[in-house]
């Protein structure tokens, strides 16, 4: 019955720690365990193959010395045996040396390295982690606007690491992006696998494939004449290839009545008198522009273009040493303050959190950390989102008391009663980690929104940046233009609702894509109950 208990505790142990490392890719913290993981692997797979080696070598000396044996011995094979040290020799190998060499040819030495691996193979990513990273490089592919020769080549700004990419990595993202319909980056990656065969990389993916992904890809998008093309090459190639012959007629028929079209489209104008003009744009109004949309803005920040920083703007920023109305903790040692923007105003703190600090909270947070969620406005409960790429752990003082001590640092600096606030959330985002433009507030479409915790609404965000990020991973406020970069020991913090405790939608916020690099952050939620005496109500709906 013990023995029962026992491993039923083992077993949920592990089932527990399995389910906590799910989705890898969305977390380099946890990715960083994985290096681990592979380098005990490489240890046990040199062992193996150490041991292999010494086996052969000792099989090896044995054939060696038969062999010249052997040559002397069939030369004059009854004075070899005249011999009767020769013969009773002959009797010994065949008898029992021919048999100890079979029992060392058939024994297993991979026993080691197999059992090492299966046992791994339960923390290995799975299939989903593999097509998350690979979707990954192509969202910042696009939002930093990065061609594939420039990550192929690893040639990434802020890089320490430098990687290449193989004919079969492009490949694979390549499959990755037609499994999803995505013909835009199927025919990117095709290409530059293509690219790169045709200087001289070798590997196992034959030019046949690629051209047969890439000619269907290019056709999808509507270019029939450069699919014929690539078809072509492939049948100089293949010349049986029966799906390319399918499609080399039909292209050719395609482009015939295209051709056809267009040219009875052109003699019905001429035969009317009629010419085609292109459509003139109406003209904007005076000093009127069209807005961006929030996708091509949200990219723009994140890239560090369209930041609406004017010289007007810039005069009303200012940089102080700051003790909160003369906090007791600030008297003799205030903090630096920073302004970063005006409407939202958005302040940012230096050297707010040690090293030390940030470090132990890491440290808590890491074994917690779960896929990151968000609030579903339908059902009003958490949920995992492929626009939020990150994940998550929740931290109290019963945790260690440092998470009391940054709490209470929080509060004397806003002001702003903590005993109402959610948890401490701590953040690590994975390949191409982002948060797409969200609201930290609920909306009033959104009633039902933080319900459950009885403190109303999210008046206020105050978020610590852990690490320096080497490039990407900004926090951009796309309605308004801002854009705040990631500092270690910093932190930064506005207010979500205004004082009437009306929801202030310029704070519309995104946590761009890390490009390179490991973005930590933790943050508070600050809410409206116990603020009453504390920033006190407003019937003034923009204060």
């Amino acid at each position: 019955m013990r023995l029962q208990f026992s491993l039923c505790i083992l077993l949920s142990f592990l089932l527990k720690s399995l389910s906590a490392h799910n989705d890898f890719y969305t977390s380099i913290g946890h990715m960083t365990d994985l290096l681990f993981t592979e380098k005990d692997l490489v240890t046990s797979l040199k062992e193996y193959i150490r041991v292999e080696e010494s086996k052969l070598e000792q099989v090896k000396r044995w054939a060696d010395q038969l062999d010249s044996l052997s040559i002397m011995a069939i030369q004059d094979p009854e004075g070899f045996l005249g011999h009767p040290v020769n013969a009773f020799k002959l009797m010994k190998r065949l008898n029992t040396e021919w048999g100890e060499l079979e029992t060392l040819v058939l024994s297993d030495t991979t026993g080691a390295f197999i059992s090492n691996l299966t046992m791994q193979r339960q923390h290995f990513p799975s299939e989903d982690d593999q097509t998350g990273a690979a979707k990954a490089l192509l969202r910042l592919q696009d939002t930093y606007h990065l061609d594939t020769n420039t990550i192929s080549t690893g040639d990434l700004p802020g890089v320490t690491f430098k990687s290449l990419m193989t004919v079969e990595d492009c490949y694979e993202l390549g499959k990755i992006a037609y499994s999803d319909s995505d013909y835009y980056h199927t025919e990117l990656w095709m290409s530059q696998a293509l690219r790169q065969q045709d200087q001289g990389e070798e590997s196992t993916i034959d030019k046949v494939t690629v051209l047969d992904y890439l000619s269907y890809a290019i056709y999808q998008q509507g270019e029939l004449e450069r699919a014929l093309e690539f078809t072509k090459r492939l049948l100089t190639l293949d010349s049986e290839h029966q799906r390319a012959r399918g499609n080399l007629k039909y292209f050719e028929f395609q482009l015939l009545k295209q051709r056809s079209d267009e040219e009875e489209a052109a003699q019905k104008h001429r035969d009317e008198g009629t010419v085609e003009f292109k459509k003139e744009e109406k003209p904007n109004k005076k000093g009127f522009k069209e807005p961006i949309p929030e996708r091509k803005m949200y990219e723009k920040l994140c890239r560090g273009e369209g930041i609406r920083m004017t010289p007007r703007r810039q005069s009303r920023l200012f940089c102080r040493y700051y003790d909160n109305n003369r906090n007791p903790m600030y008297l003799l040692s205030p903090v630096k303050q920073e302004d970063e923007w005006d409407r939202p105003y958005i302040v940012r703190y230096h050297d707010i959190i040690s090293h030390s600090e940030i470090e132990k909270v890491k440290g808590l947070a890491k074994p917690r950390l779960r896929r990151a969620t968000v609030h579903d406005p339908l059902t009003g409960k958490l949920t995992t989102a492929r626009y939020r790429v990150s994940k998550s752990a929740w931290l109290t003082g019963y945790d260690d008391p440092l998470i009391d001590k940054i709490n209470q640092r929080i509060e004397d600096l806003t002001g702003l009663e903590m005993d109402t606030a959610e948890e401490m959330q701590v953040a690590n985002y994975g390949v191409g980690g982002q948060y797409e433009p969200h609201f930290d507030f609920g909306r009033k479409d959104e009633p039902d929104a933080f319900k459950e915790l009885g403190t109303g609404n999210r008046v206020a965000t105050w978020l610590f940046y852990m690490t320096d990020v080497a490039a990407g991973g900004a926090t951009v406020f796309p309605d308004v233009g801002a854009a705040v970069w990631p500092k270690k020991g910093t932190a930064v913090f506005w207010y979500n609702l205004f004082a009437s405790g009306e929801g202030d939608y310029s704070t519309r916020h995104a946590a761009c894509p890390v490009l390179v690099g490991n973005k930590w952050v933790s943050n508070k939620w600050i809410h409206e109950r116990g603020q009453e005496w504390r920033r006190p109500c407003d019937l003034d709906q923009s204060k």
